[in-house]
């Protein structure tokens, strides 16, 4: 991936020590659904001292198993703690644990913020605000990858924040991912996150048109696959999410309700800035009509509505 100039990036081979959660802080983690929990269990098999709560507690009790502590509040997840990380769904959901009935923002002085969760422009600002409104160090780090590269721990995660906060995260990111790239100012992790997931839901909907094309000329779409895949045109995400559409494997990787809102947020991301992201606006009408009967299915079944 390019990125800015000064970026950084830091891989498996940067991570201090075999042993770097003895010298880390108890770690708040605050949001463990399909992202989240695989996430904090890494961090908790690594030997990190970790405290999970989760708006269903059943998701966070599962946790247990990997040796987290399941907190029954946000409050209690970070007293005594030095980071917190934030996984939910979206913005509200954030600023709902921050400042809702026993939320964080309650014990937070000192704490080390680590927002994980792709909540947009807006909201990353917003939710930085207030991190600095209570004394708290801000760092926005959303992570690229899907629910499989979560468990392995294989995620990249797009880190952006005070320099000071590099050394600091350095053997967190390296529990959960397989590199981190230090993008600059908190806020640039969530912008790249934005144009990442812009290119991976236009390349989705390419992919559904160019199979549904393909089949109403009377061509067999599984040939066109194969015709793809023997080029430089056929990247090895859009093969793979065409042998699902045509399989009709919904199984989630990356649930179609997200991808809709990452989607959402890079147009408004994109008008706030004076520009267009033409392609992807004109595909959320019809991603919109899918997400109606496959919200919690993966974006591949966008093929359904193509």
């Amino acid at each position: 991936m390019s990125t800015h100039p000064t970026a950084r990036q830091d891989t498996a081979s940067d991570r201090p020590g075999r042993h770097p959660a003895a010298s880390t802080p108890p770690i708040a983690f605050v949001g463990t659904g399909r992202m989240g929990g695989p996430m904090a269990a890494n961090l908790a098999r690594a030997g990190f001292d970790v405290r999970v709560w989760n708006r269903s507690a059943a998701r966070a009790v599962l946790l247990t198993g990997a040796g987290a502590a399941v907190a029954a509040s946000p409050v209690e997840a970070v007293r005594g703690a030095g980071i917190l990380v934030t996984m939910l769904a979206d913005g509200p959901a954030t600023a709902q644990a921050a400042t809702g009935p026993d939320g964080f923002l309650a014990d937070a002085p000192g704490l080390v913020w680590v927002q994980m969760a792709t909540v947009g422009v807006d909201w990353t600002a917003r939710l930085g605000r207030i991190a600095a409104r209570h004394r708290m160090t801000f760092v926005d780090a959303p992570v690229s990858g899907s629910e499989g590269p979560a468990r392995a721990g294989q995620l990249i995660v797009l880190a952006s924040g005070p320099d000071r906060m590099r050394n600091v995260l350095a053997p967190v990111f390296g529990a959960v991912g397989r590199a981190t790239v230090w993008l600059g100012p908190a806020g640039a992790g969530t912008s790249a996150k934005l144009v990442l997931n812009n290119w991976l839901v236009d390349l989705a909907e390419t992919t559904a048109e160019t199979l549904s094309f393909a089949r109403r000329l009377g061509l067999d779409p599984t040939a066109i696959v194969d015709l793809l895949q023997s080029t430089p045109l056929g990247s090895p995400y859009a093969v793979q999410k065409a042998t699902a559409m045509l399989t009709g494997d919904f199984t989630p990787a990356f649930a179609l309700k997200h991808a809709l809102k990452d989607a959402e947020l890079a147009v408004q991301a994109a008008q706030a800035g004076g520009t267009e992201l033409a392609l992807t606006q004109a595909l959320l009408p019809r991603w919109r009509h899918a997400a109606l009967s496959h919200a919690d299915d993966d974006l591949a079944a966008v093929y359904t509505a193509a």
